[in-house]
């Protein structure tokens, strides 16, 4: 009876390991062998599926085919395009031997400048922290505190010294 449990326990902690495995593997081989990123104006794709090189066509809403993209060679495994209009575009790569690497939509989004907005200034200034130190003290209240930092400091020079003098054996 033990032995059952505790392979039924086994059994379902495989299945649960494996099970995202086994959905996760049709996902993988149906994805395209072509990465794209947008980047302001600049659409750069990736791609591994071509070894021996290829082209990459960039496709707007008005192209509907790889010839009458945007077509740049690929350097190495990458091509990139410059100054995109905003809007949706389909990248597609084409490798020398003639297959094709995959296709990808990706989205430019329109150029952005930066907004500059003026800040008021505080009406009395900025408080930076002055503490204490804008009210006048008498004088009455600085020789008092003068002479608490007079009793301190005689105070740790009595402690150090005795403390000297138990450790020398004199005590």
């Amino acid at each position: 009876m033990r032995t059952t449990q505790i392979s039924l326990r086994s059994g379902l902690a495989v299945a649960a390991v494996a099970l995202p495995l086994a959905l996760a593997v049709p996902s993988a081989v149906a994805a395209t062998g072509i990465t794209v990123t947008a980047s302001g104006s600049t659409v750069t794709v990736t791609t591994t599926a071509c070894p021996g090189g290829g082209k990459g066509s960039l496709m707007s809403n008005g192209n509907a085919s790889f010839a009458s993209g945007r077509q740049v060679q690929l350097t190495g495994t990458t091509a990139s395009w410059q100054n995109v209009s905003p809007g949706t575009h389909t990248v597609a790569v084409i490798c020398t031997d003639g297959s094709a690497a995959g296709s990808q939509t990706v989205t430019v989004g329109a150029a952005t400048t930066p907004t500059v907005s003026s800040t008021t200034t505080p009406a009395r200034g900025v408080r930076g922290g002055i503490g204490g130190a804008v009210e006048d003290y008498g004088t009455t209240t600085l020789v008092a505190g003068g002479a608490l930092v007079a009793v301190a400091m005689a105070g740790g020079a009595w402690f150090v010294r005795r403390r000297t003098i138990r450790v020398r054996g004199r005590f």
